[in-house]
């Protein structure tokens, strides 16, 4: 049997180390821009949780060897003049450690137990191994020795400060050591080896390029990110826990560690032609928590919900695309269940969120848009925009199209005419003849501003006159960088580099606007969007944003909408271009 390749090399400083499946990671990233000298193993069940701290030691000295760390899907390396430690995944909740030449000193990163915070340490005689108990995680993590010897341990039973943990070594000096380091709750029987070393990385190896092979079957020269973006989202993949009901791709195994409930939407498309059970999983997933009222959660983590806000209605248009892109169509009864979803999220919007006598649905704040400090909320912030009634008008769209299949042909007709009804209410009450405005639900007040967000109208593609869709794109042109869409004009004078929704360029509004002009007919400016941010990806990753006139990722950088955004553009351009 053919080995497989190891997959695309990758800095931990950016993305995380894991593994499908895994609620944890090896990262020296603690917390937003908190990095620590050490790769840790950080948890994210509970939250994020730094629980481990990892370092090569030099057992001439016993102090910590200098190395360099690589990493690979199925690999990571500590790699130094005296030897190295090699990690790998056994399992999403198994580690396995092995070391020639240097040791490796395991011990707990928080250096405070207290009765309500901390980590508890000591030796199991049951199991023959050495645990440490999180309170952050409520979780154990247990390390069970393979091979070698524990040169030391410190802070066993110890209560309050202090430091806690175990060296582990070879026997001989020029001999190996190997360990496992489990996550687990309570108990489970003592550790037992599933093959040796080389067959796990081997395994992950075979793992991750199966998932690159499914996501991404059209991968060349032409899109030389693909296999990373496939590694992002493949590795950012949680199983099943706590509230989190199917596998979720989170947004990031770094602190962005959430399903935020639109998020999830670019992650199902990308995912949908090669693994289509998981796409279809992250499409339902905030489905599974929506409230009586038909609204969806603003987020799902693994211990909490959010309903504070919500998000913007992309469902209609993103299910729309979703089943064209699934290799087997979706049964009646799917269907059924999607459209009796999408009609609730539909009416909360047109029932909790229409203002009495009002045509037009509204936001609450700016992160109901996903927007959340666009300057199209300074003035106020409960508004009526266009981009909420421009998703709505497609939502009901698709929800015609789903009646019309599932055989209620009056319920297609009710959508088709409540859409039109929408649509010429957004026309009339804010399209001013050269934009949109954006009016306040209190006041009546209109105004506009430099945010891309006024443009999102575009979204409608061939549902809008020729004269609004050939506005707006001349009106897209100038938010054009050489990396691509400023989500603030980058001569407003409030366009801040680092101003999240205030400049910097996002993958959601990027795939949305190139989709919109490329159905309304706008597609040599459609080709350049997908062009410049193909090329931004290629460049500087896949970071929660970019900064619109450097082309540097901000933020986290192991997003995974923004690496299924590149995924999507990519193969669209594959295809496009005949390969």
């Amino acid at each position: 049997m053919t080995a497989a390749r190891p997959g695309p090399a990758f800095s931990v400083h950016d993305i995380p180390f894991s593994t499908y499946g895994s609620w944890f990671g090896i990262s020296p990233v603690l917390a937003e821009k908190t990095y620590a000298e050490d790769l840790h193993l950080v948890s994210h069940q509970n939250g994020m949780h730094a629980v481990l701290r990892l370092v090569p030691v030099d057992l001439t000295t016993g102090d910590r060897a200098e190395a360099r760390v690589e990493a690979t899907p199925g690999l990571l390396s500590w790699v130094g003049r005296g030897g190295r430690v090699d990690l790998a995944y056994e399992t999403p909740d198994t580690v396995r450690l092995r070391g020639s030449g240097l040791g490796i000193d395991v011990s707990a990163a928080a250096q405070v137990l207290t009765p309500f915070s901390g980590t508890y340490f000591f030796h199991d005689p049951v199991a023959d191994a050495h645990v440490f108990t999180s309170y952050e995680t409520g979780r154990r993590y247990r390390v069970t020795v393979l091979s070698g010897r524990v040169a030391g341990t410190s802070g066993d039973q110890v209560l309050g400060s202090g430091d806690r943990g175990l060296v582990i070594a070879a026997e001989e000096a020029d001999g190996d050591w190997e360990i496992a380091v489990e996550e687990l709750e309570t108990a489970r029987p003592a550790y037992t080896s599933s093959g040796p070393f080389d067959a796990i990385t081997e395994r992950a190896d075979r793992s991750f390029a199966a998932f690159a092979e499914a996501v991404a079957p059209w991968r060349s020269s032409a899109t030389p990110a693909a296999e990373l973006a496939a590694y992002v989202l493949w590795s950012a993949t949680a199983r099943p826990a706590g509230l989190v009901t199917r596998p979720a791709v989170l947004m990031s195994k770094h602190w962005m560690d959430k399903v935020w409930s639109w998020d999830h939407c670019f992650n199902a498309l990308a995912l949908a032609p090669g693994c289509p059970e998981l796409a279809l999983d992250q499409f339902a997933l905030p489905f599974d928590h929506q409230d009586p009222g038909g609204a969806l959660p603003d987020s799902v983590t693994h211990s909490e919900v959010l309903y504070n806000f919500v998000k913007p209605p992309i469902h209609g248009w993103t299910f729309g695309r979703l089943r064209r892109r699934l290799p087997t169509p979706p049964t009646h009864a799917e269907l059924a269940g999607i459209y009796e979803r999408l009609e609730r999220w539909t009416d909360f919007w047109l029932t909790a969120r229409r203002a009495p006598g009002a045509e037009l649905a509204h936001y609450q704040h700016g992160n109901d848009s996903g927007w959340d400090n666009a300057t199209t909320f300074d003035p106020e912030r409960v508004v009526v925009t266009a981009d909420l009634s421009a998703f709505l008008v497609l939502q009901m769209h698709e929800l015609a199209s789903l009646a019309q299949e599932l055989g209620r042909p009056g319920d297609a007709a009710q959508w088709i005419r409540r859409a039109d009804e929408t649509q010429s209410a957004l026309l009339g009450r804010l399209w001013t003849g050269e934009e949109f405005v954006t009016s306040g639900v209190d006041t009546g007040d209109t105004w506009s501003s430099s945010s891309l967000l006024d443009l999102m109208p575009v979204v409608l593609g061939e549902h809008l006159p020729g004269e609004v869709s050939d506005a707006l794109a001349d009106r897209i042109k100038a938010h054009l960088t050489p990396y691509g869409l400023a989500t603030e004009l980058p001569t407003s004078p409030h366009y801040r580099a680092d101003g999240y929704w205030r400049g910097p360029i996002w993958a959601p509004a990027t795939v949305l606007v190139e989709d919109g002009l490329r159905r309304a007919g706008h597609e040599r400016l459609a080709d350049d969007i997908s062009a410049r941010f193909r090329a931004l990806c290629e460049t500087h990753g896949f970071a929660e944003n970019f900064d619109a006139l450097a082309g540097t990722g901000l933020r986290d950088r192991a997003y995974t909408w923004t690496a299924s955004s590149y995924l999507l553009l990519a193969e669209a351009h594959a295809h496009r271009d005949g390969r």
